[in-house]
């Protein structure tokens, strides 16, 4: 049996990142004299030529960066390749990845939808796979997973700096980096070996009080912080989580946080390191990254004094008690329209909101890691028991070959079969991106008032809320916990993934 250190990708990357830390923040502090936010401890350690010499002014500086990896998904990947081959390098400077992911057009269930992309797009991944051979590229296979799940669970670590080919790369901020989306230019540049231009970016503090409690789930974070910011009103700027709620959440969690903040249209977001981000590096055998990391843990978060007083190292300062936190739906039509799930009954009649919910989805690259799967599972698990009938077809989508492996091996994909409506769908983005055949959607029906595509209309908070569309007519009565919403179905948590990709 292999030794789980013996499987983490590009360690010698990583272990070398990590040793020049202290000495490139000890250069980085007399240099700037005061506490850093770890938004600027990652983006200062990555400069590129070494150590930063000169201070940057926020949202006016253009800067030259270093980033420690690259990865793509395959509708991008086609051209940022066919344009490396042309640098004429014998393979990439960083390490690189690959998915396809984004040419698996969700229909019939994983089988057969997995089995059509295939064959349909066996072109393309050919030439994917043997550029990836040639350069030095990870290349992972259709099925394999979603991009952004995947470089979580595989290939992001804490205070490490990421560009990806993809909007919801900055996913990876759940796990404590600096990841960007690029496009595919920008990749070519860093896998070439050339230095990585970005304006120096604002700075969004996020202070995080209290704990979620109830049907609230990390969704509902961003979902609020959403609603506050707008959808432009996170452009030009990081966006980085801090406080005790902070270290209450899951790592996945945290992901899920970030992985919307493409959303609010911010560069990225992130969180320090912490011991949830400790307990998923060893869930997810990488020992050796955890030990790495915490040699230099003071290094992967900001300072104390700048979470004492965030005000005075931020640009702006947002506040959320967790503990007064409520599940939310962000939509429809924008996903900066956050509405409590306790005033949707009022707000949906108020605004003439279609009401008749025939899908709901349970996935992506937003909502698709196992803790997602679990909360889902649950609710199926006691409608079942009940003897509620489902009135839409449920998705599951996924997040990677390996959150599908852990969820059939412990039953949770056994539990979603116990309803008759459900379609398991292939780990790859399909319904989503506008790679979804659903029955009636030729007919443009989500635009005379029924609400088919409710992932692209409506964000909604926990896992819960997506699976209790399944109950609706059935469940008002049967409410405990109050949050009957005006669907005609009780909720309380998240189902759309994202609304860009």
């Amino acid at each position: 049996m292999l030794n789980q250190t013996n499987m983490v990708f590009d360690i010698d990357m990583i272990r070398e990142v990590y040793k020049l830390y202290p000495k490139k923040m000890e250069s980085i502090k007399k240099l700037i004299n005061r506490p850093l936010t770890l938004s600027e401890k990652i983006l200062y350690t990555h400069n590129w030529g070494g150590e930063a010499n000169e201070i940057y002014q926020r949202g006016v500086s253009y800067v030259d960066f270093a980033p420690d990896r690259v990865a793509m998904q395959d509708a991008t990947a086609q051209m940022a390749l066919l344009q490396f081959m042309q640098a004429g390098k014998p393979k990439v400077a960083v390490p690189s990845t690959a998915h396809a992911d984004h040419l698996i057009q969700a229909k019939l269930g994983a089988d057969k939808d997995l089995q059509d992309g295939i064959n349909k797009n066996n072109e393309v991944f050919n030439f994917l796979s043997s550029v990836c051979n040639k350069y030095g590229i990870g290349f992972w296979k259709p099925g394999a997973g979603i991009i952004h799940q995947v470089v979580l669970e595989n290939y992001a670590f804490p205070g490490g700096m990421m560009i990806g080919t993809d909007s919801h790369t900055v996913n990876a901020g759940g796990l404590g980096m600096v990841a960007i989306g690029v496009g595919g230019a920008d990749a070519v540049d860093v896998m070439a070996g050339m230095p990585w231009e970005l304006k120096f970016p604002k700075l969004i503090g996020v202070k995080l009080t209290g704990k979620l409690n109830g049907w609230t789930a990390p969704k509902d974070v961003i979902l609020k912080v959403a609603g506050i910011l707008t959808v432009k009103g996170g452009t030009g700027c990081i966006v980085e989580y801090f406080g005790d709620g902070a270290k209450s959440l899951s790592c996945t969690g945290k992901g899920t946080i970030c992985n919307m903040g493409a959303e609010i249209g911010a560069t990225t977001s992130t969180f320090g390191y912490d011991d949830s981000m400790r307990r998923y590096l060893s869930a997810t055998g990488r020992e050796e990254v955890l030990q790495l990391a915490d040699q230099i843990a003071e290094h992967l978060t900001g300072d104390k004094e700048v979470y004492e007083n965030p005000e005075n190292y931020f640009d702006q300062v947002i506040e959320i008690n967790l503990d007064e936190l409520t599940p939310h739906l962000n939509g429809p039509f924008t996903p900066d329209l956050a509405t409590p799930v306790s005033e949707m009954k009022e707000a949906a009649k108020k605004n003439n909101w279609p009401t008749n919910i025939e899908w709901a989805l349970i996935g992506s690259c937003t909502n698709s890691s196992y803790e997602d799967l679990t909360r889902a599972a649950s609710i199926v698990e006691d409608a079942v028991n009940k003897g509620v009938e489902p009135k839409a077809i449920l998705g599951i989508n996924p997040g990677s070959e390996q959150v599908r492996y852990t969820a059939e091996r412990d039953g949770l994909m056994d539990i979603f079969k116990k309803f008759e409506s459900t379609k398991i769908f292939t780990n790859a983005c399909g319904p989503c991106i506008g790679q979804w055949d659903r029955p009636g959607a030729e007919k443009k029906e989500v635009l005379s008032g029924r609400f088919f595509l409710f992932s692209k209309l409506f964000k909604i908070s926990s896992t819960e809320i997506s699976l209790f569309v399944f109950f609706m007519g059935c469940l008002n009565s049967h409410s405990s916990n109050g949050l009957g919403c005006g669907f005609n179905f009780t909720v309380s948590g998240s189902f759309s993934t994202s609304f860009s990709s």
